[in-house]
Formats: C-alpha cells, structure tokens, sequence
C-alpha cells in the first residue's frame, strides 16, 4: 500500500513538471516575439569596419523612406548628432568641422532651437543641415496617430523658421531611436525621410564620459562604408577628440558625405 501511494505520488510530480516545463516553453515563446517586435533601433557589431547587423534591414526602411546606412560599396560615412540641450561643447564642435570643411546634420529638439538660437543660426550660416528631433522628445513608437506625429513635427518647424527665418530640412530622427511602423509611414506620408544611424557609442552619460582612449576604441573600429554615424553634442569627450576623429576618418580613407548627397545618391539595393 504505501509503495503504491509513493508511485502515485511519483507520477503526479513527473506530471507537474512537464505542466512546467510546457508553460515555460509558452512563455520563452511569447518573449521571442516581443523580442522580435521590439521597437527599439538596436544593431550588433560582429566584424572589424564591416556593416553592423539591424534589427530592420535596409530594404525595409527604404519602402517607408528611412536609412540606417549608405552606400556600402563607397567609402563615404555621414556625420550627425544630437541635440537636446546646450551644455557648453557645440562651439568647439562647430569650429572643428569648421576647421576640415566637414558638413554634419543636426537633430534638434524644440528646448535646443528656443534656448540656442545663436548656435542654431550658426548651423545654418555654415552650410550644416538640420534635421528634427521632434519638439518635445517623445517615445514615437507609443504615437500612432499621424496627427499626433505631425504636431511634434510641425511644432518644431515653427520654432526654427522664427529662429532662423528659414525651412527645416525634412530629415527626421525618432528620439532614442523608437519606431514603430506606423510611425514611419506617417513620417513618410508626411514627406520626411527617417534617419536611424549604423554607427554609435554610448557618450551621452554626463557624469560617465568615456575617455579619449575609449571613444576611440568604439569609434575607430566600427566605422564602415556608408557610415551614418550618430554623436551627442553634450559630450564633452566628442568635443575634444572629434579633431582627431575626423584626421584619423580621412587617413583612413573616408569622404564625409551629407544626408542630401545620401538620398540624392540613393542606392536601391543595399
């Protein structure tokens, strides 16, 4: 008897367990697909100055007018950053694209057009682009309605034709690169062109700026043809070391190339 109430027994826990293991098995399911919905801009690095992987491939960017890269067959990398506030560095930067004739993209938010308008009209004055980072750095991939995605734009537009007296380029950067698709169909309706980047580091952190050594280290190692390359302008490392960067970038090889030249040059086939 009580040999048969431990089989019993027995055999109930092996059938617990594999009640476990199946819902286990559900859930890790149900979190491959979250992952894989995922509308976070995220790429991975495998091989020395070759092209990153993307969580969105090229081609289907590209059917709702959006980039993460250029032209992989051609040396030329495209130089943009950031700004969601002044902290002081944007001068030296600006002189040092100055100094080497190098054109950059700008994505500004609405605090930076309506604090910064001096730097702003400089941007301009020196045949940089800007491009919008929206008005007021919203999570976009949570905006659906194309309404909605249109004032962020719009608003931003204004602030920077008083600013400056004239048009907004229509390039667009979701802040902290979350999309959705629906959001880059209506930036395209709307006759943006999204631009997401294959070449970052993390250099945004204030009171955790990576040395010289550091940045380099990220920076220099994963360059590759057709770069769009996104810095901050509130880090005072790019600041200093963006000189070097650009020597280094050349000597490499590399032509620094704008986001015009990049659409104007489109290649379909990436």
């Amino acid at each position: 008897m009580i040999f048969f109430i431990k089989k019993r027994n027995i055999a109930m826990l092996i059938f617990f367990l594999f009640i476990v293991i199946l819902i286990g098995i559900s859930l890790t399911s149900k979190a491959i697909v979250t992952s894989s919905n995922n509308n976070n801009w995220g790429l991975s690095y495998k091989e020395k100055n070759t092209p990153p992987i993307a969580n969105k491939p090229a081609n289907y960017l590209k059917q709702y007018n959006a980039y993460y890269i250029g032209d992989t067959s051609n040396k030329e990398i495209y130089l943009t950053f950031d700004a969601g506030y002044e902290k002081g560095d944007t001068t030296l930067i600006l002189d040092t694209l100055k100094k080497h004739n190098v054109k950059a993209t700008f994505f500004l938010v609405g605090n930076y057009i309506k604090t910064s308008k001096d730097l702003v009209c400089r941007m301009i004055d020196e045949n940089h682009i800007v491009g919008n980072h929206t008005n007021t750095h919203p999570d976009m991939s949570k905006i659906s309605d194309i309404n909605a995605l249109k004032k962020e734009l719009t608003d931003n537009e204004k602030l920077f034709y008083e600013a400056t007296g004239k048009e907004m380029s229509k390039f667009y950067r979701p802040p902290q690169g979350k999309f959705s698709e629906q959001n880059l169909k209506h930036a395209s309706k709307l006759g943006y062109t999204t631009i997401f980047w294959s070449l970052a580091y993390v250099d945004w952190l204030e009171d955790k700026q990576p040395t010289r050594d550091e940045a380099f280290a990220k920076l220099i190692p994963r360059v590759h043809n057709g770069s769009i390359i996104l810095l901050h302008n509130t880090s005072k490392t790019n600041s200093l070391i963006l000189d070097e960067l650009i020597i280094k970038y050349k000597e490499m090889g590399y032509e620094f190339k704008t986001l015009n030249d990049l659409v104007r040059n489109d290649i379909s086939d990436i």
